[in-house]
């Protein structure tokens, strides 16, 4: 672990939207430049970065058209959604000379190294950045679900969540004022008090192996850098039994 980093190896989990800007879905090419300058000031701090992106903004495009097919076919839709949201990505921090590396749950030789767990920790072990697509390669497991897997998988000591919001709130900021930001919160309060961190599946497998979960604000520039460096951004999910708000 580098002396500047709180941790030696996270993932990253990132929504499709995310990517996509002030378009009403698709890839914003101005936001897959700036993600990359987030993500080259992270790994240059000593940090193993793996990334699990998700593919609503390309999928977001065609779910009317997929909302009579079968759910298999139209989940595997949106794997496909995320392999292009993970190349476009690679693209974009390859270009500014961080050396990335995307791994399939489904095989495609032409776009992507077919995902394997030691082949994953190796790229991370040589400094190379990590970008898993396709999800699990299952339908009815979402990204985040992919996220808090591969994250026990190469054996990741937090799993980041970029939102668009500060954090988790005790209520939907968008619809009420009063709203309070959590600075950390229990596995237990945060079920209990039905907060949708995550998926139940996804929420489940990070609770039962103590993986601690950052949910922070992705569109505030230099956030990543300093969760990854120890600073107090966001909400804080994680064992035990404290849970309390943020200072105002």
């Amino acid at each position: 672990m580098s002396d500047n980093t709180a941790f030696k190896r996270v993932l990253l989990k990132l929504s499709g939207e995310a990517l996509m800007g002030e378009e009403g879905f698709g890839i914003s090419i101005d936001v897959l430049g700036k993600l990359a300058n987030e993500i080259k000031d992270t790994v240059e701090l000593g940090v193993q970065l793996a990334i699990v992106v998700g593919g609503g903004n390309i999928f977001r495009g065609i779910s009317k058209s997929a909302a009579g097919m079968d759910r298999s076919t139209a989940d595997y839709m949106g794997m496909l959604a995320t392999v292009m949201n993970c190349v476009a990505l690679q693209d974009a921090t390859e270009n500014i000379g961080i050396a990335t590396r995307v791994l399939s749950a489904i095989e495609m030789s032409q776009l992507a190294e077919p995902y394997i767990r030691r082949r994953a920790i190796r790229h991370l072990e040589k400094g190379r950045v990590v970008i898993f697509a396709a999800g699990t390669g299952n339908p009815f497991f979402t990204t985040d679900t992919a996220a808090a897997l591969r994250a026990m998988e190469i054996q990741a000591e937090v799993l980041l969540k970029g939102t668009r919001v500060r954090g988790v709130y005790d209520k939907d900021p968008a619809k009420h004022e009063d709203a309070r930001l959590y600075a950390e919160v229990s596995y237990n309060d945060a079920l209990q008090k039905d907060l949708r961190v995550m998926d139940s599946t996804a929420f489940a497998l990070c609770r039962d192996n103590k993986m601690p979960i950052v949910v922070f604000d992705m569109n505030k520039p230099g956030n990543i850098r300093a969760v990854v460096a120890g600073a107090k951004v966001g909400t804080t999910i994680r064992e035990g039994n404290t849970t309390r708000f943020a200072e105002v």
